[in-house]
C-alpha cells in the first residue's frame, strides 16, 4: 500500500448514519484515514481544523445543504484547494451545474458502485497531491527569491511573471536610502579576508531587516553599502518617513553592534536619503536583471551619503518638507554634490517619531 494512501485523510459528510458507516468501511479498508460529520456545520468545523485531502459530500441535508458547505469551503483560502466529491441522489443536469458552481470537482450518484467510488477518490487525491507539490515548489521558490530580493518584489514577480520579468519601468515618487560603512577600506587592508567577510555579514544581518520592518525594498548591497527604496513596488504616502525611520534605526543598531562587537569598533556609518521622481523597474538583460530605481533621486541620495560623516543622516529638501512634522532636523551648510551644478539645501536628521 502506498504512503500516499496511508496518509490521505477523507472527510465524509452525510446526515444518514448508514451511509456514513458504509463509506467509512469502504474507505478505511483501503487504508484511508476517515473523518465523519452528520451535518454541514460540523463538517466545516472539522475541515477548518484538520484540512482533509478530500471531502465526500452529501447534498440533501437539513440545515446547511451540500451546496452551501461547498461554497463555504471554497470561500476559505485554507480549504479552497480541497477536492470535493458530491455523492447525491440528485440526477438532474441543473443540480450538477449548481454543484459545479458551488465548488464541486466531481459527482457520483446514489446508489454508487464501490469500484467507481474508489476510482474517483484516487483520481481526486492525485489532483490534491499535484496541488500540494506545486504549493511546496512555489513556497520554496519564494524562499529562494527572498534571499535575493524583498518579499514584496518576490510576490510581485510571482503574481504575474510574464509582466514583471520584462525589462523596463515606470515613473514613481520614491524615497531612496544609501547607508555606507565609514573606514571599511582601511579596515579591509588590515584584516584577513575571512574577517572582512565576517564583519560585513554581521553588519548586514543586523541592518537589512530594518529596511523590511519599515516597508522598504532592499535594492542591493554595494560592497560595504546598502541601497534601499520606499514607495515601490507597493505605493506608500509615508515613504519619506519610512526611509528616515529606517535610517535612524540603522544608526542606533550600528552603535549597539559596535559596542558588542570589538571587531567593528573602528567603523562608522553615514546615511543619505532623497525623495523624488525616479524610474522603477527591471534593468539589465533578459537573462540577468535587477529591480531598481534610476534617475536623479537615487543619484542624489548616494551623494548625500558620501557627504555624511560617521553617525550622520543627511536628507534633501523634498524629504524634509514631506515629513518635517515627523522629524527633528537641522539645516546644514549648502552642499556641492559631485555631478550636480550649484549647491543643494540639505538637513541633518536628529530624530524621528516612532524610533
Amino acid at each position: 500500500m502506498s504512503e500516499e494512501i496511508k496518509l490521505s485523510r477523507i472527510l465524509v459528510v452525510d446526515d444518514k448514519i448508514h451511509n456514513v458507516k458504509l463509506l467509512n468501511s469502504i474507505l478505511s479498508s483501503k487504508g484511508y484515514d476517515v473523518l465523519t460529520a452528520d451535518n454541514g456545520k460540523l463538517a466545516l468545523e472539522i475541515a477548518y481544523d484538520v484540512l482533509p485531502d478530500l471531502v465526500i459530500l452529501d447534498v440533501l441535508m437539513p440545515g446547511m445543504d451540500g451546496f452551501q458547505v461547498a461554497e463555504a469551503l471554497r470561500a476559505n483560502p485554507d480549504t479552497r484547494p480541497i477536492p470535493i466529491l458530491m455523492l447525491t441522489a440528485l440526477r438532474e443536469l441543473g443540480d450538477k451545474v449548481r454543484g459545479l458552481e458551488a465548488g464541486a470537482d466531481d459527482f457520483l450518484s446514489k446508489p454508487f458502485n464501490t469500484v467507481e467510488l474508489l476510482a474517483r477518490v484516487r483520481s481526486l487525491l492525485r489532483i490534491k497531491t499535484l496541488h500540494d507539490e506545486l504549493e511546496m515548489k512555489n513556497a520554496l521558490l519564494e524562499r529562494v527569491l527572498t534571499h535575493y530580493v524583498s518579499k514584496e518584489i518576490a510576490r510581485e514577480v510571482m503574481s504575474n511573471p510574464d509582466k514583471n520579468l520584462q525589462l523596463g519601468g515606470t515613473s514613481s515618487v520614491v524615497s531612496v536610502l544609501f547607508a555606507d560603512i565609514r573606514g571599511f577600506t582601511s579596515f579591509s587592508e588590515r584584516h584577513e579576508a575571512s574577517q572582512v567577510t565576517e564583519a560585513l555579514n554581521c553588519i548586514f544581518d543586523d541592518l537589512a531587516p530594518v529596511v523590511f520592518a519599515h516597508n522598504g525594498t532592499l535594492d542591493k548591497y554595494l560592497g560595504d553599502a546598502i541601497m534601499a527604496f520606499y514607495g515601490a513596488p507597493i505605493p506608500s504616502s509615508d515613504n519619506a518617513v519610512q526611509a528616515i525611520q529606517t535610517a535612524c534605526e540603522m544608526r542606533n543598531r550600528f552603535i549597539e553592534l559596535r559596542e558588542r562587537t570589538p571587531l567593528l569598533k573602528e567603523l562608522g556609518m553615514g546615511i543619505g536619503v532623497c525623495t523624488g521622481e525616479a524610474v522603477v523597474g527591471n534593468v539589465g538583460s533578459s537573462q540577468m536583471m535587477n529591480y531598481t530605481v534610476i534617475g536623479n533621486t537615487p543619484n542624489t541620495a548616494k551623494r548625500l551619503q558620501e557627504n555624511a560623516k560617521a553617525g550622520q543622516i543627511l536628507i534633501d529638501e523634498q524629504t524634509y518638507e514631506t515629513c518635517k512634522g515627523e522629524i527633528e532636523a537641522v539645516a546644514v551648510s549648502p552642499l556641492a554634490l559631485k555631478g550636480r551644478s550649484g549647491l543643494i539645501t540639505a538637513y541633518e536628521v536628529v530624530s524621528v517619531k516612532g524610533v
